[in-house]
């Protein structure tokens, strides 16, 4: 039923001090989002738990959402109330626990100029990859996909992209600052001010990677990657449906930004199981146990090569050789 191998999952000491010194993490990053050989999916890793099933199942890229992923560990929505340090926390814990990439939901920036060079120091230092920035006003900051959604007066904007633009280049230049415009549902805007508003982020913010929110059909996204230069996505928005990978190649959008279906997955996954639970007690485990003897999952506690019991107890041997157990903690 369980798969109890956990190797090839990191919390290795020596690599772990390896991705801090070099920046591993925003170099692979940088080199997913600028090939152009094939499209790479962006997923939501609900936990630190997840994200290293995730990885084992060949996830590439990570997002750190302040509402699902952040939301799932502190309980609150998605309206600008998560602090900066919590989310950087979050995603730093994740970021820490695995190999591939993650960007943090940098939501408006948690403040002024000089909160969004903290933020995106925080997030060197915690080993996450990228930060993604909205457009958004601090005040009024709405969920993805809310009505009442505004964006926040051009030049307060680019000033916010270049806070971030700067600092990383102060400390490390291969960090990824990431633009989300939701102009295109804001009061007043339309297509061609969205696109104006893209390509200003790209070209005199200098962001790395501008992503359009909600696109209102498969030509509005040929508009915007034909207005943009460089690393470019979007996300579902007024699309009846999610492209497929194919479709993403064939609008010359190699980064598809899927990150919601690791939650209704698992969502619908423990939904499920209370409902049978509920009915018929241990029966449901039975049952569930029975149905995953040919069909194995990872268990993604902390392997032999990371900080977890097998180090504990080597660690033991070395520190308190000849000491009696109950005399170590005296």
């Amino acid at each position: 039923m369980q798969q109890e191998d956990t190797g090839g999952m990191p919390e290795n000491r020596e690599d772990e001090s390896k991705r801090a010194e070099t920046g591993a993490p925003a170099v692979r990053l940088r080199q997913l989002m600028e090939q152009q050989e094939r499209v790479v999916s962006v997923l939501h890793p609900p936990s630190a738990h997840l994200a290293r099933i995730m990885e084992k199942a060949g996830c590439e890229v990570g997002f750190v959402g302040t509402g699902s992923v952040v939301g799932a560990y502190t309980g609150l929505a998605d309206v600008g109330t998560a602090t900066m340090m919590e989310c950087v926390t979050i995603s730093g814990w994740i970021a820490q626990s695995v190999n591939f990439p993650i960007i943090m939901d940098g939501d408006t920036g948690h403040g002024g100029i000089m909160a969004v060079r903290r933020m995106v120091r925080e997030c060197i230092r915690a080993g996450i990859a990228g930060i993604r920035i909205d457009d958004q006003p601090i005040e009024g900051k709405r969920r993805t996909g809310d009505a009442g959604i505004e964006v926040a007066p051009l030049d307060q904007v680019i000033a916010r992209y270049r806070a971030a633009v700067d600092m990383k280049n102060e400390i490390d230049p291969n960090f990824v600052v990431m633009a989300q415009c939701y102009a295109r549902d804001a009061v007043g805007f339309d297509l061609p001010k969205t696109l104006d508003r893209l390509r200003a982020y790209r070209e005199e913010a200098g962001v790395d990677w501008v992503q359009l929110e909600s696109p209102h059909s498969v030509d509005e996204i040929r508009h915007a990657r034909a207005a943009v230069k460089g690393p470019f996505s979007f996300m579902k928005g007024k699309l009846p449906r999610y492209l497929s990978l194919d479709e993403h190649k064939d609008l010359g959008v190699n980064l598809a930004w899927l990150p919601s279906f690791t939650h209704h997955i698992a969502w619908a996954a423990v939904w499920d199981f209370m409902q049978e639970f509920q009915s018929d007690g241990i029966a449901a485990w039975e049952r569930f146990a029975d149905s995953r003897k040919a069909n194995p999952y990872p268990i993604p506690f902390v392997g032999p090569e990371g900080e977890g019991a097998t180090r504990q107890q080597a660690l033991e041997e070395r520190y308190f050789r000849g000491v009696p157990a109950e005399g170590r903690d005296g």
